[in-house]
């Protein structure tokens, strides 16, 4: 017997799963978004660093064409950054920098590099003196030369058995005579300033600082050698500055009372040194502003106009006197040209009564 058809429709449908995973894509877009945000304010926080003349050579950088940076031409920039620069450029430049003040830049770089060839020089003509000088090759273990970023630096250092003073004076032996009168000729063929500064050790005195200490005593071996170079032939007026400090720099920190401590230095200043020596001595004042200063110190009077003219104060008047009072009147404004009264009286003017307060007298001027 055949089955019998009930109708039934059986229906198959597939079971939905969901999306795959997609992966760490994202992260990788959101790393390289933050990178380049650490990398924008990074350069931002530079910028802020940057001196306003350097950002000019940086702007300058950019406003250069390529080629010209490559091969090189007219336009070029000459200025003493690092980064080259130039023009023309479709970038406008908003502050650009005076040809005057970059030729006085460039003037007083290649007056720079030339002092410091003559310092480099010097320094070789002293290493030469000293090898073939019979006075000073004995003392080549006491004479140190380098070069530092003020100039050409010169120290004659002590020994324990070869002190160039007296114990405890400035007093200068005969062999550091002779050391200060051979260097004073190579010395004074340039034209720098010098300045000669004196160090002693950590050995103190009794009274301490209270009395002549080591201050005093620095100053005045740097002062006897200076004596010396000019008895050596160094024109005077090459000392830019005589210092005393005492045992403050140490030639070997770790024994502030080694020898080698008690010592004179000569430093050749280079132009540079010179020029921030000057400036720092000037205070930012003129002679006109000192003139005036001195002046208003002199006669204060003299600050608001001149004098005791139009703008001294006028006399105050008297207090009115009181009847019955025992307090005497003042004495009345005696007109110019008028004899004095005697001492002791009152004289009342012509126009005025007797018992009228009377005039207090104008206050003397001072000076």
């Amino acid at each position: 017997m055949a089955k019998q058809d009930t109708g039934r429709v059986v229906v198959r449908r597939k079971r939905a799963y969901g999306e795959g995973h997609h992966g760490g894509s994202w992260k990788i877009a959101y790393a390289d978004f933050m990178t380049a945000m650490m990398a924008f304010f990074l350069v931002m926080w530079l910028l802020l660093l940057v001196p306003k003349t350097e950002l000019e050579g940086i702007a300058e950088y950019f406003r250069m064409p390529l080629i010209t940076a490559v091969t090189g031409g007219p336009k070029v920039d000459s200025s003493r950054s690092v980064i080259p620069g130039g023009e023309p450029s479709i970038v406008p430049n908003q502050n650009p920098t005076p040809p005057q003040m970059m030729d006085r830049d460039n003037q007083e770089n290649q007056e720079d590099q030339f002092d410091q060839e003559s310092l480099e020089n010097l320094k070789q003509q002293l290493e030469s003196l000293i090898e073939n000088n019979p006075v000073l090759r004995q003392f080549r273990p006491q004479l140190l030369l380098d070069m530092t970023p003020d100039g050409l630096r010169i120290q004659i250092l002590d020994q324990q058995n070869r002190p160039m003073f007296a114990t405890g004076s400035a007093r200068v032996q005969s062999y550091m005579r002779d050391i200060l009168r051979e260097l004073a000729p190579p010395i004074n063929q340039l034209p720098n300033s010098i300045t000669i500064s004196g160090h002693t050790d950590a050995m103190r005195y009794a009274a301490g600082d209270r009395s002549y200490s080591n201050w005093e005593l620095s100053a005045d071996r740097a002062n006897s050698a200076r004596r010396e170079l000019v008895a050596g032939g160094l024109v005077e007026r090459k000392v830019k500055r005589i210092l005393g400090l005492g045992e403050t720099v140490n030639l070997i920190e770790d024994d502030p009372m080694a020898a080698v401590n008690r010592r004179i230095s000569i430093l050749v200043l280079n132009r540079r040194a010179e020029r921030r020596i000057d400036a720092q001595n000037s205070a930012g004042t003129t002679g006109k502003q000192v003139q005036q200063l001195l002046e208003e110190l002199s006669h204060p009077d003299r600050v608001n106009g001149g004098g005791l003219g139009a703008n001294a104060p006028a006399a105050a008047p008297a207090a009115p006197a009181v009847p019955g009072s025992a307090q005497p009147s003042a004495p009345a404004a005696v007109p110019a040209g008028a004899a004095p009264s005697p001492a002791g009286s009152t004289q009342p003017a012509a126009d005025q009564p007797s018992d009228a307060p009377a005039a207090a007298p104008a206050p003397a001027p001072s000076n």
